[in-house]
């Protein structure tokens, strides 16, 4: 069945992350997906992935640089080309350097700011644009444990993280009473995915399957949280294995 609605998310990388599972999940809804990052090989896989699944669905892939302001407005355009309505935003990008302070210099706070904080602003700020005039979307950003807390060597990345989380909550209060449900989901442990299992194996190994965080088991989070009635919505939920401590 067709649809022009459609759902977009920045931050795809490998087919075992998150935005991966975001995209094939609202795909399997029977929303049309834009899937966008910086790897064309890797968009292409994700792509492929959703059009092979067998429910029809099809993702648009399209190479983007989240702190691109250019780059960022062309995404939305394609998402919202061809009479499509914007109804899922999900921003999903993730960049973590770690350092002690003292060895944390400008150019690291910088793109670490950039990757998290200022994309999250260009790219919140075109889906309220797009989604203003329908008066009705969820804009999706992804948190991490960081967003509350900031714990050495990961105090430049804590700060990144908590300016998204502040964005976040102002727009919540700024356009949550114009229909936007703006929702900030923090991420509270490792994923099971790609990453994990190629930067950190050992101490995934140490957390065994029940201690890290399934991709199919957060997009069906998110899924249920975009379909909130909205006299009782979340704006920000913290997702967690059971077995993790906090």
């Amino acid at each position: 069945m067709t649809t022009n609605r459609m759902a977009l998310v920045l931050g795809v990388g490998p087919l075992q992350g998150l935005g991966a599972a975001l995209a094939q999940r609202f795909a399997a809804e029977g929303l049309q997906v834009v899937i966008a990052g910086r790897s064309s090989a890797k968009l292409a896989q994700v792509a492929d992935a959703i059009a092979g699944a067998g429910a029809g669905g099809m993702a648009i892939p399209v190479v983007a640089d989240a702190t691109v302001e250019s780059d960022v407005k062309r995404l939305f355009e394609t998402a919202t080309a061809d009479g499509r309505v914007l109804e899922i935003a999900a921003y999903n990008v993730d960049s973590n350097l770690s350092a002690p302070l003292l060895e944390t210099d400008v150019e690291m706070f910088i793109t670490l700011w950039q990757q998290n904080s200022l994309g999250a602003f260009l790219f919140g700020r075109e889906a309220i644009k797009h989604m203003l005039p329908q008066q009705h979307g969820t804009l999706f950003f992804t948190g991490a444990t960081a967003s509350l807390r900031a714990k050495p060597p990961f105090t430049a990345f804590a700060a990144a993280k908590a300016a998204v989380r502040a964005l976040a909550q102002g727009m919540a209060r700024e356009f949550g009473p114009q229909g936007i449900h703006v929702v900030h989901t923090i991420i509270d442990g490792v994923i099971n995915g790609e990453r994990a299992h190629r930067q950190f194996s050992r101490f995934v190994a140490t957390k065994g399957a029940d201690g890290l965080l399934q991709l199919e088991a957060i997009a069906q989070t998110y899924w249920a949280i975009h379909q909130q009635h909205p006299s009782a919505w979340t704006h920000e939920l913290d997702l967690r294995p059971f077995k993790e401590p906090f």
